[in-house]
């Protein structure tokens, strides 16, 4: 049985061709300056997310897991409420120099913009 706020496997993109599926077919972008989220609807039941943050524009692996955490953080607690989408986030220059809270509350502003963008037909 799985929990309710849990983060199993089937919540991320995974392979290539998962990605590459969403760079195909972009329903859905929500931009900031310091990361783009792209989704596409999926025929799942809940939202999966994958991510890419290179090296050049993060330098450090600690910032790409710390910015990688706090999103699979938000989409696990948040799961229930965010429509069906395959989300890719893109790490831009400058997201590892904001402070957690800051990087909290892009987040919830991208996702909140994603799911508005998602909600019209």
């Amino acid at each position: 049985m799985q929990k309710p706020f849990g983060y199993t496997r089937s919540l991320r993109l995974l392979n290539a061709a998962d990605f590459q599926t969403v760079f195909d077919q972009v329903d859905v972008k929500s931009p900031s300056e310091h990361c783009l989220l792209l989704a596409r609807r999926n025929e799942l039941q809940a939202p999966r997310i994958g991510f890419i943050i290179s090296k050049k524009n993060v330098k450090h692996a600690v910032q790409r897991n710390r910015v990688k955490r706090f999103s699979r953080e938000y989409i696990r607690l948040n799961q229930m409420t965010l429509p069906a989408l395959d989300i890719i986030l893109m790490g831009r220059k400058g997201i590892d120099k904001l402070s957690d809270e800051q990087l909290h509350n892009l987040l919830q502003k991208l996702f909140e913009k994603l799911v508005k963008r998602a909600s019209r037909p």
